[in-house]
């Protein structure tokens, strides 16, 4: 066989084998901000997800840094939490935080978990789906910003019932509008204030005390 006969025969066979070849495997990042408590997720560039998430309280902070996927795990259970269920967990640090769906989804958007970054089922069996397609190897996971002070402002609020207290006035009179005001000078020379109710009639009033007359006699 001629070389250039060889050449188009080797070509020709690279051809026939790309249909067969494995597909490229894209990029995905997935970025959480503890600042802001969501992650937005992306596959070579393009944005496709933007989620609330919860990430470590103070004192369990959510470690910042860039971090490779290193296990997987469907139906975890964390035996440092007393086997609290961790579903389509993706850990990212060899210290055990992971990313994990949790049940408590009115809690999402605050940061109150024990480190790892909480997502709502749903959203991660999204997110450990697309990990599992493209490859931990392909996947980044970046934490950045700050956790807030007391967890977020809404736990700062709910923990202080007397700013609630505060905020309501006590009323010891009727309200402004519904009240007539009469000025009286007492015996001390001083004007003072008297309420009466708008609908022109006065609070109701204890009866005065009765006297009975009697009479002087001598019965002797």
């Amino acid at each position: 066989m001629r070389p250039a006969d060889l050449l188009s025969a080797s070509l020709l066979a690279a051809t026939m084998m790309l249909p067969f070849a494995a597909p490229a495997q894209a990029n995905m990042v997935v970025v959480i901000d503890k600042t802001t408590q969501h992650m937005s997720v992306s596959v070579d560039g393009t944005p496709r997800y933007a989620w609330p998430i919860s990430t470590g309280r103070p004192g369990y902070d959510t470690p910042n840094g860039t971090y490779r996927p290193n296990r997987m795990d469907p139906a975890h259970f964390s035996k440092e939490w007393g086997n609290a269920p961790m579903p389509h967990s993706i850990f990212f640090d060899m210290n055990g935080h992971a990313i994990h769906g949790f049940f408590d989804t009115k809690h999402l958007g605050l940061a109150v978990s024990h480190g790892c970054v909480r997502l709502s089922p749903d959203h991660a069996a999204t997110l450990y789906d697309l990990v599992k397609t493209e490859g931990m190897g392909n996947t980044t996971v970046i934490v950045s910003g700050r956790t807030p002070a007391r967890g977020s402002p809404l736990i700062a609020r709910q923990g202080s019932p007397y700013e609630q207290t505060a905020a309501a006035p006590m009323q010891i009179g009727p309200p402004y509008g519904q009240q007539v005001y009469y000025g009286r000078q007492p015996y001390d020379g001083q004007p003072r204030t008297y309420y009466r109710q708008s609908y022109g009639q006065f609070p109701p009033q204890p009866p005065p005390p009765q006297f009975f007359p009697f009479r002087l006699f001598n019965p002797y």
